[in-house]
């Protein structure tokens, strides 16, 4: 039929013009068209744009994975050597890129869509900068010769490169940045070798790292290998591992070594605040997948303390999270000082190098926190110190607490330690949005025990009892001393039905004689029938409201302030027998000086006056030079119900509950029994403090 051999006769034309193009296309001296494709690319990039070497096409097989008709169809693979593309006009480097040959297949199709899809791309000797100013205009986006944005798109699969230079300058970043390429060989899965050389946020960056030969710029599930070692500052990073799609990092996992003199250095590094901290070092599995970091099962050490865990840092609006939880299997508790605001025990300085100036004469930590970095970031994280290594007269086994910081508010509910025995746990909130700083504290301290808060102590050795205590603070100011220097509210502690050495008593009311009997016959315990002390604290001066310890030879009172702002000592004890009492040169002794240099002594005065009253009546009437010396014990009982009922008041913000301690034989006194009783019943509250003498307060 005429229409079949019409048809033959049509397929036949096709596909011989087919052919013939791809003969021509094949066998043209592409060269001859260098000029219209400079052309029409220095159009549509807005750049100008020059070809200067040879020019040459071949052939490529279908891309079976190419969809509809691309898959049929062969593809043109292009080769051109010596090339520039301009810069945009407001760069200082006239070129964007110049390369010593480029090597690239191409697909039909999406050219239909102006999309320029270029599955594999090979530069040779590549000499690219990467610019963007900080008002966000960046050198990598394309316009027409009219300002216009380019309707053309270009997407690029895989990359290769071969010895090269490229240079990134991201003003918003602060980083500067210059890595220089060369193609290695024999170290598989590594093709490529890099160093590094720049600044990141005016830091200093060096570093040399290996990588695998191509690149792929799309999400296509081929890990691509890196081994790499940076120091930005004074941070050295180490990372080994695969990623894919180098715009997002999916699917990086990587094996992550951390090491520096301090973690507040990785902040402008990474965003995530983190204290100051002795040096450190960690090791770590990081993972990363839509938008979460995860450091996942690190072992590392902070000073001489070890650290393990998982945190992970997730991005969200309005600011990212830092969540997670740490252990401390051995923390020395010295690494702790500079998270709370004290010194760097390794000398650490900031990142200008410079050392921090020591206080002068100060003991309580001056170096400020630095709460403009609290609202980068929120944290919500579990600390845990399992075992404290500490100096042998502070008696803490171990630490618990939660940190949450949101929106420039920290808090550590609870912030819990094991003390002599006892705990301490402590609610402690500091509003970074304030300036200066705000704090809120609330501290109960429960059944710590009296000879193990004094070890080195000879004459508390033997003592027993328990403290327990509550305290109410709050505060402002951007340092411990500050805090300190500023502070309001109260502090009561409570020791209930202990005992404590008798020669201890009688140093402390320098009651000669029977220390010289104590000596010869041997030491004894002496029953605390209660000691209580009761502070008012008012712009950082602790008043004393109640300060009493009572026995059963011995009544002690104390008298006096602490000054936190000035770091001073004014205490006044006086010791008032109850007993009988053999050359005594009892007198009052005070408590002064500052917290640095203490200065303990006696009442002068008081003790002359005694002392002269013996060696007068020594001379007029030697058998009653003792009179002065005799102490007929004065003292009464301290009215401790009195000071319980006001400790144990209904409306503190932290009730003391005291639990009476069994005797030796494990069953309660009858006083005890009958205090039990009376806990039983709500106690009326005292209408006044006392004193140490007993007396109302005024």
């Amino acid at each position: 039929m005429r229409w079949v051999t019409s048809l033959k006769w049509l397929a036949i034309t096709i596909v011989a013009i087919v052919l013939a193009f791809a003969a021509f296309i094949t066998w043209f001296d592409w060269n001859y068209a260098r000029p219209f494709i400079n052309r029409e690319v220095s159009t549509a990039t807005g750049r100008p744009f020059e070809i200067r070497g040879d020019l040459s096409l071949h052939w490529l097989a279908p891309n079976a994975q190419a969809p509809g008709l691309g898959r049929w169809l062969p593809r043109p693979r292009l080769i051109a050597n010596d090339i520039v593309l301009g810069n945009v006009a407001w760069s200082q480097t006239p070129d964007m890129v110049t390369l010593g040959r480029l090597t690239f297949s191409l697909e039909w199709l999406p050219l239909l869509d102006k999309h320029v899809v270029l599955p594999e791309v090979a530069l040779s000797a590549p000499k690219v900068i990467v610019e963007q100013r900080a008002d966000g205009q960046n050198n990598w986006t394309f316009t027409k010769g009219d300002g216009q944005p380019s309707p053309w798109k270009l997407a690029i699969g895989r990359l290769i490169l071969e010895d090269g230079v490229v240079r990134a300058n991201i003003a918003p970043q602060q980083l500067d940045l210059t890595a220089n390429i060369a193609t290695i060989d024999g170290q598989a899965p590594y093709g490529i070798g890099v160093s590094l050389k720049g600044t990141f946020r005016k830091v200093a960056v060096t570093g040399k790292a290996r990588a695998g030969d191509v690149l792929s710029l799309e999400d296509a599930g081929d890990p691509y290998p890196l081994d790499a070692s940076v120091r930005i500052g004074r941070t050295q990073i180490a990372a080994t591992g695969t990623f894919t799609n180098p715009a997002t990092l999916s699917a990086l996992d990587m094996h992550l070594r951390l090491s520096g003199p301090t973690m507040a250095d990785l902040y402008p590094i990474t965003g995530v605040l983190l204290p100051e901290t002795p040096a450190y070092e960690t090791n770590g599995h990081l993972l990363h997948t839509a938008g979460v970091w995860r450091y996942e099962r690190f072992q590392g050490k902070v000073g001489q303390s070890d650290l393990s865990g998982t945190l992970v840092f997730r991005r969200r609006e309005p600011r990212n999270i830092l969540q997670g939880a740490v252990v401390s299997n051995q923390l020395r508790l010295v690494d702790l000082g500079p998270v709370v605001g004290g010194r760097n025990p390794s000398g650490g300085s900031d990142l200008s190098g410079k050392p921090k100036a020591p206080p002068s004469d100060k003991v309580l930590p001056v170096d400020p926190f630095k709460t403009d970095r609290w609202r980068a970031i929120d944290a919500d994280v579990q600390f845990t110190g399992r075992k404290i290594i500490k100096d042998k007269s502070l008696p803490i086994d171990n630490l618990v607490t939660h940190i949450v910081l949101d929106d420039g508010v920290l808090s550590l509910r609870p912030l819990e330690f094991g003390v002599a025995g006892g705990r301490i746990t402590s609610t402690l909130v500091l509003n970074g949005q304030t300036e200066p700083m705000k704090m809120d504290s609330q501290v109960s301290l429960r059944h710590l025990k009296i000879k193990q808060l004094l070890p080195e102590v000879d004459l508390m050795k033997t003592s027993v009892g328990e403290v327990n205590g509550d305290a109410a603070l709050t505060a402002t100011g951007n340092s411990i001393a500050a805090l300190a220097g500023s502070a309001n509210g109260e502090l009561k502690t409570l020791i209930d039905r202990g005992s404590v050495s008798k020669l201890l008593l009688q140093y402390l009311g320098l009651n000669v004689g029977n220390i010289v009997l104590t000596k010869i016959f041997g030491d004894k315990q002496v029953e605390m029938r209660c000691a209580a002390a009761d502070f008012a604290v008012r712009d950082g001066l602790m008043d004393t409201r109640t300060f009493v310890i009572d026995t059963e030879d011995t009544s002690i009172g104390v008298t006096g302030q602490v000054d936190l702002k000035r770091e001073r000592f004014n205490l006044t004890v006086r010791p008032e027998p109850k007993h009988f009492g053999l050359l005594s040169l009892r007198s009052p002794f005070y408590v002064r000086g500052t917290f640095r240099h203490p200065d303990v002594g006696v009442n002068v005065p008081t003790l002359v006056a005694r002392a002269g009253g013996a060696i007068a009546l020594g001379v007029l009437a030697p058998y009653t030079a003792l009179v002065p010396l005799l102490e007929l014990g004065p003292g009464k009982d301290s009215p401790c119900g009195e000071l319980l009922a006001n400790l144990q008041h209904p409306a503190s913000r932290n009730p003391l509950t005291v639990k009476p301690a069994p005797d030796a034989n494990g069953a309660k006194t009858g006083a005890q029994r009958s205090r039990t009783n009376a806990q039983r019943t709500p106690t009326p509250a005292a209408t006044a403090p006392v004193s140490g003498n007993g007396r109302e307060a005024p």
